[in-house]
């Protein structure tokens, strides 16, 4: 297939499949005899691959590792490492996240309280619990 129709079926920009092409994430194409790339299945399954890999959150040299690895299929244990990984990641920015979520709540409910109070709240008592 031509790469306007693997554009399609993957819904990437031609630009982009060059780019995965030039910087060996997709293996070089074959050019047909008028000089355009011609695309196998495989290259469609790459892709698919790389498109999955970004939207978990994968970067493009990890993807890079992976498909290096790939000389007789794919390696099982490396992907379930990279997914594991992967897990660890997001369970720490999750945790990061809530962290974060219950200050910016404290501190909202501290300065609508003050300030219901006519009260000003100095920079660094923002944030603080307040003694009981």
């Amino acid at each position: 297939m031509k790469i306007g129709e693997l554009s399609q079926r993957t819904g990437m920009a031609t630009s982009a499949i060059r780019f995965y092409e030039s910087s060996g994430l997709l293996p070089a194409a074959e050019r047909g005899s008028n000089g355009y790339r011609q695309y196998g299945d495989a290259a469609l399954q790459r892709l698919q691959m790389i498109q999955l890999g970004q939207r978990l959150g994968f970067g493009l040299d990890q993807l890079r590792e992976l498909f290096a690895a790939c000389h007789d299929g794919l390696p099982h244990d490396l992907i379930l490492k990279g997914l594991n990984d992967r897990l660890a990641q997001i369970d720490k920015l999750a945790a990061d996240l809530e962290r974060q979520r219950a200050e910016t709540l404290a501190l909202r409910d501290q300065l609508t309280e003050e300030w219901a109070a006519g009260r000003c709240v100095a920079l660094e008592e923002a944030g603080k619990e307040k003694a009981a």
